[in-house]
């Protein structure tokens, strides 16, 4: 990894041990303890910020199998090359840069994350993979994009650091920069801490987001779902949702929606 503060646990230098584990369980812990600053300044939900950090703990998360993690997002996603894709909370910027190769050179890609950390660290990564990825310092519940720019938009791991009302707000934000027919993926834990035990439990301690909620939650911003489920990795759900065609949005605009 690029920058780790604690080369010793790469990835890269051979197997990780239990000291590495809990090394990286403190830096998280400080990690948190900044994004709970942040939430009782006023923010509506927790940003990150020791992007290394995150890295090594989305290796260990997927047990070393963080490409075919990656792969598989990218299936549910249905890319095809030329679309125009937004990575909304793209931390460190691993997810927007496969994007990038898989949407080609007639493709764009943004990203957006609240934490310049996180930002830098994507930024450095696609220079490396000499990939073209837009970074820009915004929240999810305020994207700063006009309507209806994008064919496909990405939430991996990002709505349950948000509240139920900074969800909504996402969600119509989502709703609205997306194309007529467009869709969006929105990846989550289905199951909360509680429900779990030991390190991966601690991974994802912040919060989860149920699959009917995630469903209900789209649906209500006017988007409609084709398909959902188990990701496969841990207890990560996922749900696939459209945006009204432009047929059916000009037939509602002209005659009102058919009842």
């Amino acid at each position: 990894m690029d920058n780790c503060p604690f080369p010793h646990v790469s990835p890269e230098d051979g197997p990780i041990g239990p000291n590495d584990v809990a090394v990286a369980l403190r830096m998280e812990d400080n990690g948190k303890e900044m994004a709970d600053l942040n939430a009782r300044a006023g923010a509506t939900g927790r940003i990150l910020h020791a992007a290394a950090t995150y890295d090594l703990l989305v290796w260990l998360f997927t047990l070393g199998r963080e490409r075919a993690f990656r792969e598989k997002i990218l299936r549910l996603a249905r890319l095809e090359p030329g679309e125009s894709v937004l990575d909304v909370g793209c931390g460190t910027g691993s997810l927007a840069v496969a994007v990038k190769r898989q949407v080609g050179t007639a493709g764009t890609v943004y990203g957006i994350d609240p934490s310049p950390e996180m930002l830098a660290r994507a930024d450095k990564k696609a220079r490396k993979a000499g990939v073209e990825v837009v970074f820009t310092n915004a929240a999810a519940q305020a994207l700063p994009f006009p309507d209806a720019q994008f064919d496909v938009i990405l939430s991996t791991l990002m709505l349950h650091h948000l509240s139920r009302k900074g969800r909504q707000h996402c969600a119509g934000e989502i709703r609205r920069v997306l194309k007529p027919g467009g869709r969006v993926l929105a990846v989550d834990f289905g199951a909360s801490a509680r429900e779990g035990r030991g390190f991966l439990a601690h991974f994802h301690r912040h919060g989860h987001v149920k699959l009917h909620d995630i469903d209900a939650l789209l649906s209500e911003a006017g988007l409609s779902t084709v398909a959902s489920g188990a990701v496969g990795t841990r207890d990560l759900q996922f749900v696939l949702a459209m945006a009204p065609s432009l047929h059916v949005v000009t037939n509602m605009a002209t005659h009102g929606p058919i009842l």
